[in-house]
């Protein structure tokens, strides 16, 4: 009996000494271990440049959107605008309203092109035609007779009115924006330089096309 207890204790003392010891070191986590501050920024710069990218992407996107086919007109938001400001001026129907050309927003305010006229002339158009008073100071005292044709429009100061015959005047800015130009409008007392009224829109690009209207500058002299 007591060779077979004896038997017994070697069998189970050589089990133990055929066990892994274990590495009293703890074991090695820097595969888990958290990402440093600096590849952290580097990430979020990153992140910054696709966002630029996706932007400038958009913008041009805008730029070279066409529709396959529209029924729009500069008319259709010159109207707009002048419904915008009509609004804004129902308690004051009996103006004298000058109107002038729609200038670039740059340094001087004075470059004009093809679209700040033709916006003029339809802003005209639009207030008459909703019972407020235009004023057209460009129209003579005289009428002047020519072999090429009778004339009552100039543009030399010297042969316009010297006297103020408008008590407000309808001008705007241009803003060339990535899908369009962003037009600017406001209605100003000449007295008191305050803004009566104002209205905005953006005029995208493929309608100044489909209508070849310039909107590239000239300066004014």
């Amino acid at each position: 009996m007591k060779g077979f207890i004896f038997a017994s204790l070697t069998l189970v003392l050589s089990g133990c000494q055929l066990l892994p010891e274990q590495s009293a070191e703890p074991q090695n986590t820097a595969q888990h271990a958290p990402a440093s501050a600096s590849s952290q920024v580097d990430y979020v710069a990153m992140l910054q440049v696709l966002e630029q990218k996706d932007m400038q992407q958009d913008n041009a996107n805008h730029r070279l959107f066409v529709p396959y086919q529209h029924h729009k007109t500069v008319v259709n938001y010159v109207e707009q605008m002048a419904l915008e400001l009509v609004d804004t001026m129902q308690q004051e129907s009996d103006l004298g309203i000058a109107i002038t050309t729609f200038v670039d927003l740059d340094a001087s305010l004075k470059t004009s092109s093809q679209l700040g006229n033709q916006l003029a002339e339809s802003m005209m158009y639009q207030l008459q035609k909703f019972g407020f008073g235009v004023v057209d100071f460009k129209a003579m005292d005289v009428i002047t007779v020519t072999s090429h044709g009778d004339f009552v429009m100039s543009r030399d100061v010297e042969e316009l009115a010297e006297r103020r015959i408008a008590s407000h005047v309808l001008t705007g800015t241009l803003i060339y924006r990535p899908n369009g130009v962003e037009v600017n409008a406001r209605v100003i007392n000449l007295n008191s330089k305050l803004v009566i009224a104002s209205a905005q829109k953006v005029i995208p690009y493929f309608v100044l096309k489909h209508e070849s209207i310039q909107s590239a500058t000239a300066r004014v002299n």
